[in-house]
């Protein structure tokens, strides 16, 4: 039975030794540089975790040099990004302030393919420089 495993497994190596692809020349193709947008950079998205998580992640991105940070929630998060943004004001950086709060909804499939509709909610928070 040892004799006939070994030409089993082998038989599976070579099976996929020959579903992989050889690899093909990449040709390297000058693109004229495109401006980046910085993109997702300085973006909290809240969830289910606990409201102190996200807090932590928001002091993270100041501690990091940011400006300004982005608490994005939807659904049932939305009262915990706005009990985030509260916390990060009143409890641990003074000099914050919301700069902008955008509300919408998007259009979301459930399991069986009903559409639903859920609530979505942007908060931009700015470090204001202390004179």
């Amino acid at each position: 039975m040892i004799g006939n495993e070994h030409h089993y497994l082998q038989g599976i190596n070579l099976a996929k030794e020959k579903r992989a692809k050889p690899e093909k020349p990449v040709e390297e193709k000058e693109e004229p540089e495109k401006p980046t947008k910085k993109v997702g950079g300085n973006v909290v998205f809240i969830g289910r975790k606990p409201v102190m998580n996200y807090v932590v992640a928001c002091l993270t991105f100041f501690n990091a040099g940011e400006k300004e940070v982005v608490v994005k929630a939807r659904g049932r998060a939305i009262s915990r990004a706005v009990d985030t943004v509260e916390l990060l004001r009143r409890g641990f950086i003074k000099n914050l302030a919301v700069q902008k709060i955008e509300i919408g909804t998007e259009e979301m499939s459930g399991p069986e393919g009903q559409k639903t509709n859920v609530s979505t909610i942007e908060i931009t928070v700015v470090k204001v420089e202390s004179k």
